[in-house]
């Protein structure tokens, strides 16, 4: 169903236009000023907007132009008075869709006019938005935030995309952190520019700083030339700096003083450069634990800690499950060139009842290896053991056995009775393997 926001300062034609749009069968949100309806458009997703062009405030002009720095800014038709006409053409030379002339005579022709507008508008917006999500190699949006856990992360992501704040963002491994730092990238007006990640914690300590900052000729043994560090690269765009809680003290006073002065200097250089990029962090760690044991400085935590966003874990998004892992069926099925119908209802029960200790990252990689091995719907014979176990695990012993049995019985076919590889495909050990051969009688005692 298509989202209609209204927004009028003028409660009875506001409710007017609200019937007319609903009886189209839209959901149709009012709106009485231009402030209130940015809040809206800056947490949730709006077809269309129609908008009245003056309004005490904020005008219709100034919600409209502020949109346009949207990842997907929305359509408008702005409501304009016979003496405001001219203001409204040069709100179409803008950009606007269209504008209807107050009162309103005929509701047909808004009718028509939304009609028009969201039949042509919304395959151009969604072609758009997936067109630019996968050129950053993202998923579509409606993967990133799946469950209902995650709208509050969306309405957090738009409201301070469009700022130039650090943030910084919390979550286990797996939980798709730089997924969120690139989307914050995309939704902002740095989005020309361009994104770069820095996982400090695969970088050893003696060159982090040289891979931030740059260093001068001769700065240290084997800097043969200059070189520009990553802040430099990043000019005008986004650092994404992952794990940022690895970084070494030292270097954290350093990375204070950027994010305050908008300064640095290469390593073994003297020269100031500007600093014009926008800062994103990211950590699985507890840094108000490591600063109170003194792993971390304390005044780049709460500089850092100005915008925090807190990603749950997958067990906390049963409800995204289903999706993802659809999803994924469909992506790694492209990439294999198989034709799999889906997943067995028994095997989404699997999937749901596990507690996911790797996130969405381990989800992946179960329903890439599943694609693999799969003939037809992935089924529980084609997860992992670790899995179709716990799936189980509430009912009687003897069917918990049976599974775990049939699941072993499957990947000694599957490897054609190799039992190293059939332990490796199941997560087990050899000796475990070992034992549960003989334990279900498929081998006799040594």
């Amino acid at each position: 169903m298509e989202r209609i926001l209204v927004v009028e300062d003028d409660a009875t034609f506001r409710g007017l236009l609200k019937t007319i749009l609903a009886g189209e069968g839209y959901e149709v949100v009012d709106v009485p000023t231009a402030e209130k309806a940015l809040a809206h458009l800056r947490s949730q997703e709006f077809d269309l907007v129609v908008s009245d062009l003056r309004m005490p405030g904020k005008s219709g002009m100034d919600l409209f132009r502020e949109t346009r720095n949207f990842f997907v800014p929305p359509p408008f038709i702005l409501l304009t008075a016979y003496g405001t006409i001219e203001e409204a053409v040069d709100a179409m030379k803008e950009g606007a869709a269209d504008f209807l002339t107050k009162p309103l005579k005929d509701p047909d022709v808004l009718r028509a006019l939304a009609k028009k507008i969201l039949n042509n508008g919304r395959r151009e917006r969604d072609y758009l938005s997936l067109k630019e999500l996968e050129n950053a190699g993202l998923p579509p949006e409606r993967l990133i935030f799946a469950g209902k856990s995650m709208e509050e992360i969306r309405r957090l992501v738009r409201e301070v995309a469009g700022t130039g704040t650090t943030v910084i963002i919390y979550g286990e491994s797996g939980t798709g952190k730089e997924l969120i730092a690139r989307m914050l990238h995309l939704l902002s007006p740095r989005r020309a520019a361009s994104f770069i990640p820095v996982n400090c914690a695969s970088i050893p300590d003696s060159l982090l700083e040289s891979e931030l900052f740059g260093h001068e000729k001769g700065a240290f043994t084997g800097a043969v030339q200059a070189r520009r560090g990553k802040f430099e690269l990043a000019q005008g765009g986004t650092l994404f700096l992952d794990e940022i809680g690895e970084m070494p003290l030292a270097l954290q006073a350093k990375l204070l003083r950027v994010l305050q002065e908008r300064t640095f200097e290469r390593v073994g250089g003297s020269r100031e450069i500007r600093s014009d990029v926008r800062v994103l962090a990211a950590t699985n760690r507890n840094l108000e634990k490591d600063v109170r044991d003194g792993l971390f400085r304390e005044d780049l935590y709460y500089r850092l800690q100005v915008f925090p966003v807190q990603l749950p874990p997958l067990r906390e998004r049963q409800d995204a499950i289903v999706v993802l892992a659809e999803h994924f069926v469909g992506h790694f099925a492209r990439l294999t060139g198989k034709r799999l119908p889906g997943i067995t209802p028994e095997a989404l029960t699997s999937l749901q009842s596990y507690h996911w200790p790797g996130n969405i990252r381990e989800l992946q990689n179960v329903i890439e290896r599943a694609v693999i091995l799969a003939r037809a719907d992935i089924s529980l014979a084609d997860l992992p053991v670790a899995l179709t176990v716990r799936t189980l695990a509430g009912k009687e012993q003897g069917g918990l056995k049976e599974l775990e049995r049939e699941a072993i019985l499957a990947a000694l076919q599957r490897t054609g009775g190799n039992r190293r590889m059939a332990a490796e495909e199941l997560g087990l050990s050899r000796r475990t393997l070992q034992y549960r051969l003989k334990e279900y009688g498929l081998i006799e005692d040594d």
